[in-house]
């Protein structure tokens, strides 16, 4: 899963632990292995299995913990450190700022948040008036994340916030068309054209096969990979019906069959 293309520089790898000599270790091996442009450490995941074990969100229960990990991974390679938080565990130790500045402190150079706490997880809506709060407070650039759905969601957070950029996540889920419309709102340009079903499905393809060259096992691949082909024929006619097929499939011929059956009916007669 570390594999990538030189025309994708750059580029991050991004770390997640509560150990700092770990932590330190991992930067080392994945800065001169992989050759990235920066490590990002993650102090913003609010899964269980990550939180159990002390790793991403679990870590701003103590910043104590934080500013040892991130000198000691700032110390262990030459690349830029970077960060990604929340604004806080929980409601009673919510504090961005003061998060942000312990972050900033101990040597990160670009810090991302996503203002929503570990314990709301995704509930409710993203206070963006934090990420502004933050972007005042540091010297370092900010960057916003959280309930970014579409391009102007992404324009709107950068106006109303003054952020240096912004990261996309759950909004990009069976819409990598996202970013090429993010990018042209946000530099004023016109906006590219929705992709129609041909070319929706065409990538969603293409997609897949890249799930099995990187996941190894064709099978385990393609189930794994079953939740983008939900995502990617979301709002289509008769969509459901086709998801209920996909949804049961165990490879990619099966997949590619479904989706080119389903062209040959809903395929535009100009395309």
């Amino acid at each position: 899963y570390l594999r990538f293309d030189s025309e994708e520089h750059p580029i991050g790898i991004q770390i997640f632990g509560a150990d700092p000599g770990m932590m330190a270790d991992a930067a080392a091996f994945v800065s001169e292995t992989y050759g990235p442009d920066f490590i990002d450490i993650n102090f913003g995941c609010p899964v269980k299995k990550v939180v159990k074990r002390n790793g991403g969100s679990g870590c701003l229960r103590d910043l104590t913990l934080v500013t040892s990990i991130i000198r000691a991974v700032d110390e262990a390679t030459r690349l830029p450190t970077t960060v990604k938080i929340r604004s806080g565990f929980n409601e009673g130790s919510r504090d961005p700022v003061g998060i942000a500045l312990t972050c900033q402190e101990a040597g990160a150079r670009v810090l991302c948040i996503h203002p929503r706490t570990r314990a709301e997880m995704y509930k409710g809506k993203a206070r963006w008036s934090e990420i502004g709060a933050v972007v005042e407070a540091l010297a370092i650039p900010v960057l916003g994340n959280g309930d970014i759905t579409c391009a102007e969601d992404a324009y709107r957070m950068r106006h109303e916030t003054g952020c240096a950029g912004i990261m996309i996540a759950r909004g990009s889920h069976g819409d990598p068309w996202i970013f090429r419309e993010t990018r042209a709102v946000l530099d004023g340009s016109p906006s590219p054209p929705k992709p129609d079903v041909k070319e929706r499905l065409s990538i969603c393809l293409e997609h897949a096969e890249n799930a099995i060259a990187f996941g190894g096992d064709p099978q385990r691949a393609i189930i794994d990979f079953r939740k983008h082909l939900g995502w990617y024929t979301k709002g289509l006619p008769d969509g459901r019906e086709l998801r209920t097929k996909l949804f049961q499939t165990t490879s990619l011929s099966e997949v590619k069959a479904l989706l080119e059956d389903y062209l040959q009916v809903y395929e535009p007669a100009d395309s």
